[in-house]
This record gives structure tokens, sequence and C-alpha cells, in this order.
């Protein structure tokens, strides 16, 4: 006994020797790392009053201090950044779903100024901007070495003004000249249709009005349909969807899973975890579903493809999303500013983070480019008769008026696909996946 309590204390003893051991020089690495951070604060004071005192004009002391904040954000990743008090109200402005621009959502890469995706029904998406393209010039001023905010700025402007955006697109050895009205931007969430025997959610941006928006317009579409015995199966279109609120993500991907994991972030501490699960209840009450998803395809968006994907509850086609898993939280500011900083990681249910990599489609599917100088040639009648054209040709006698009447109806709905194909070739074939799938029952 006496032994055991000798090599215990002796054990207390080499344990305190070795923690001072060890913490002595982490103490002194901490107060050396300390002091240096201050020599780096001193050195920007004196850098600042050197500026004010020195510059060859007078200086607007808090643009400079503004500036120098925007710098130290905006180092950290193409997301971080100083809201100023105008700023920061415009972001709420966005978030409600109502602001001035041009409707394009914009990132920075390279130093250069990528559009993430246009908005449908905005000036930028009726001037032909496309997801992917460099705007590289504002009414002629170059873009280059701006902030990502100072070239936003300059593509503000009253609403009723005219811009014209120089862009560089992939496949194209010339700039283009795009002329834009600047116009208030009403963001309608949700926009809905039937295309045939299947309901289709477009869903354009996650704001505060989206799930309240998609559960409405669900329910209606599916009582123009006849009921949701009258329905195969749903799209939910996010092509071109830059993001928008997380918790409107977590609550359109609830809408349509019953139970598990919908996405979790992890930030610099394991404290700062979070993880959001489904609760009962399917809005679309276990019918198949099509997620549609293009490069415009950011951030909440991916959050909905990726938790539909892992539970292999959507098919998702399309092609890859954007690939920005970084959550941004907006932390207030003195003087109604406020702060954008990245504090964590979003990941699937599966573990997978998309950040820089996006999500990948079940099943690719490109969207053909529209040649607007190609000549479109009249369709030739030739090899289009049929029987029932010949003279004299005989009745079918074995179908009822009635019958004939469904199989005309069905040779219609049939016609209407084949044009859908012709002015949106992805959403035509996910509703050719949906027919697929109807066509072979339900699983037994």
């Amino acid at each position: 006994m006496k032994k055991f309590a000798m090599a215990a204390s002796g054990g207390i003893l080499l344990g305190t020797i070795a923690t001072t051991q060890i913490a002595g020089p982490l103490i002194a690495q901490e107060a050396a790392n300390n002091a240096s951070v201050y020599e780096q604060l001193d050195l920007f004071g004196d850098i600042f009053e050197r500026i004010r005192a020195q510059y060859v004009e007078d200086v607007d002391e808090a643009a400079l201090i503004e500036a120098a904040i925007d710098g130290m954000l905006s180092s950290l990743d193409p997301h971080s950044s100083y809201l100023s008090p105008d700023d920061a109200a415009d972001m709420r402005e966005s978030t409600r779903g109502e602001f001035g621009g041009l409707g394009i959502e914009v990132t920075q890469e390279e130093g250069f100024v990528k559009v993430v995706s246009p908005i449908d029904g905005t000036p930028a998406a009726e001037a032909g901007i496309e997801a992917g393209d460099f705007i590289t010039a504002v009414d002629s001023e170059s873009l280059l070495g701006l902030t990502l905010d100072e070239a936003v700025e300059l593509m503000r402007g009253p609403v009723g003004s005219e811009i014209v955006i120089t862009v560089v697109r992939e496949g194209l050895d010339q700039p283009l000249e795009v002329s834009i009205v600047r116009d208030t931007i009403k963001l309608t969430a949700v926009r809905s249709r039937v295309e045939g025997d299947t309901v289709v959610l477009r869903i354009v941006t996650f704001s505060d009005q989206t799930y309240p928006s998609l559960e409405e317009q669900l329910a209606e579409q599916v009582a123009e349909a006849g009921g949701i015995e009258n329905v195969n199966g749903f799209v939910i279109d996010l092509r071109n969807n830059p993001g928008g609120l997380l918790n409107q993500a977590i609550a359109v991907s609830d809408a349509f899973l019953d139970a598990g994991e919908i996405t979790s972030t992890r930030g610099r501490e394991l404290s700062d975890g979070q993880r959001w699960n489904a609760r009962e209840g399917d809005l679309a009450e276990g019918l198949p579903i099509v997620v549609l998803i293009n490069g415009g395809s950011a951030s909440a968006s991916e959050i909905v493809a990726g938790a539909l994907q892992d539970h292999r509850r959507a098919i998702v086609i399309g092609t890859n999303s954007f690939g920005k898993g970084s959550v941004q939280t907006v932390m207030p500011l003195r003087g109604d500013s406020a702060m954008r900083l990245t504090t964590a990681r979003y990941y699937t249910p599966s573990g997978r983070s998309i950040q820089a990599l996006g999500i990948s489609p079940d099943i690719i599917v490109e969207q053909p480019r529209i040649d607007p100088t190609a000549e479109v040639e009249e369709e030739e009648e030739i090899n289009r008769r049929s029987e029932a054209d010949l003279r004299g040709a005989l009745d079918n006698d074995s179908l009822t008026d009635d019958e004939i009447e469904q199989i005309q109806a069905d040779r219609l709905r049939a016609e209407d696909a084949a044009a859908l194909r012709e002015e949106d070739y992805q959403l035509a074939y996910a509703i050719d996946i949906l027919k697929g799938l109807s066509a072979l029952g339900p699983n037994e």
C-alpha cells in the first residue's frame, strides 16, 4: 500500500513538473504573439496618422478607417465584408424580397466580378446575362482592382437609369457590351405551374417569403390538377437560384422529408456546430421529385439539392452547382453598420462539404445554347402523312368516341411536351423522367 501511495504521489509530482515545463514556453509564446499584435496595431495607428497629416490631399478619416476594415475582412474570403449603414439597409431589403438594381448575384474571383446567377424576371436576366459571366467594366470604367462592394456600388443607380456593362463569356472571342436599365427588383420567391401531370415549382430565391409561398402554390397547383391522385410528381427548379436565408433552405428541405438530417454546420470550435433534422410531413405525399440545378445554383439551393439527394428523395439533374458551402453571420456594429463574417461550413446529411466542389447531379443534362444568328428552317410536311390522311381510309371500329378523344388529348400533351424541349430542354427532361417513373407504377 505504501509503495502504491509513493508511486501515486510520484506520478503527481512528475505530472506537475511536466505541466510546468510545457506550460512555461506556451505562456511565453502567447505573450510574444500578443506583443506582436500590439506592435502591428501601433504600426496601423502610425500609418493612419501619417496619411492624415502628410497625404497630398485632405482625406475623409471615417472613409479611410472603413476602407481599412473592409480590406481586413475581404482578405479572409470572397464572402466576408464590412457593410456600411447603407449596405446593411440594402441587404435587409433584399432578404425581404424587394430592392433596386440589375437583378444579379455576384462574387469575386481572382480580382474579377463573376456572375453567380441572374434572377428571373429582372433587367439582367432579360438582357441575357448568364451565370459564369465576368463583368469587367461598367460604363467603360474598369472594375479590375476594385473590391466587390466598390464594384457593386458602381452598378447601383437610380431606377430607370441606363448602364452599359462589359461582359466576358466563355466561348466568345470578344467581350459583349450589354445595355441594362436599372429597375426595382421585386422578387417572386416561388413560381409554379402544371405541365401535363407534373407540378413545376420554380424557386427563385430564398427570402423570408419562400417557404410560405412554396406551401401555398404547391396546394394551388395540386388543386388545379384535380387532386394529388392526378399528379405524377414534382419538379423543384433551383437553376440560377443564388441562395439566401439558411432557415428557408431548411424549411423547404423539410417540406419533402419525413425524418433525418437536413444539413449541419461546423465552425472553428466543435461547440459552434449545429445540426437540423426534418420533422414528419411530406407536402409531396411521397410522389417522385426531380430537382434541377446548374452553375447558378448556390448556397441555400445547394443545401436543398444535397439534402434531397442524400436521402434519395429526389433525382438531381442538370449541371454542377456553384459550390458555395460556407455560412456567413451578419453581426450588427455601431452606427447601423454591420459585419458579414464567414463563421462555418455547411455539410449535406452524408457529411460531404460542397465548398468549391458543388453538388454533382445524378444525371448530367446540359442546356443547349441557342444561337440567335442561326436561321430557323421551316418544318417540312413531307413524311408527316399517315394512313388517316389517305382518301377512303377505313375508320377504326375498335374504339369508342370517348376513347378516341382520350387518345387525341394524350397526343396533344405529347406535342406540348415536344414543344417544351425546344423552350427548356432540362425541364422537359425532368418531366420525362417523372412520366417514366409514373408509367412503371408504384413499388410494392
